[in-house]
């Protein structure tokens, strides 16, 4: 599932007019980032969620043949991540599932992080199975980091600053969301109580992690992008 219905607000006045998943990043658009990489590890279909200037996304996606997409319609009321997993659950069945922030991508990666992910997953130990990305090096990087591991790939959270951020990319088993009663609810906690039972898990991604939250941003990942590129 690719999040595409967020309002994009610290991206403002830019997404006022474009949505963020559309917004380009060296030529691409980062909706396209995600789903060109989801195809390329053999992902066949995407559920795609949308409120934000939700025609402009559809109409970008409508010739899209790798992945399938599948349009999870939120016009009416914006969902949060949470609750926007629980409105599609009709569409994504009962097998773990990719979720995927669309504000972030990948450089250089030495394999394909989608598959290691996947290899690493094991539904017996885990609930919930993140990516992660380096807080030192990686480019768009303003804070102190989101998590640590264990020596097993555990998720540990704890105070101060952190080596790991999570870098927009998971697998999560969809059976927890089915007894939710709200509607509009984040996903966090989520992340948050597998934790706390010991069944939230890292991956270390390999290449350049890019994060693009800001305008500020956009520039700097063009110049990271740039500079590999020599």
């Amino acid at each position: 599932m690719v999040f595409a219905a967020g309002l994009g607000t610290r991206m403002r006045p830019l997404t006022e007019a474009t949505p963020k998943p559309l917004v380009s990043v060296g030529g691409r658009a980062l909706i396209d980032r995600a789903l060109d990489d989801f195809a390329e590890a053999g992902v066949e279909t995407a559920v795609v969620n949308v409120h934000h200037l939700a025609d402009q996304i559809e109409a970008h996606l409508v010739d899209r043949a790798r992945p399938r997409i599948m349009i999870s319609n939120e016009r009416g009321l914006l969902l949060d991540q949470g609750g926007g997993i629980k409105k599609a659950l009709p569409l994504i069945g009962e097998n773990p599932f990719f979720i995927c922030n669309t504000d972030a991508f990948w450089i250089d990666a030495a394999r394909s992080n989608i598959l290691a992910l996947a290899e690493a997953w094991d539904a017996e130990k885990m609930d919930v199975a993140l990516l992660l990305a380096p807080t030192s090096g990686s480019v768009g990087v303003d804070w102190d980091g989101d998590f640590d591991l264990d020596r097993e790939g555990r998720i540990i959270r704890r105070d101060g600053p952190k080596p790991y951020v999570y870098a927009g990319v998971g697998l999560i088993k969809p059976q927890l969301f089915a007894n939710v009663a709200e509607d509009v609810f984040k996903l966090a906690p989520f992340f948050f109580a597998a934790a706390q039972t010991g069944r939230l898990f890292g991956v270390v991604s390999s290449g350049l992690w890019l994060h693009v939250g800001t305008i500020a941003a956009i520039a700097e990942a063009e110049r990271a992008i740039a500079a590999r590129r020599g």
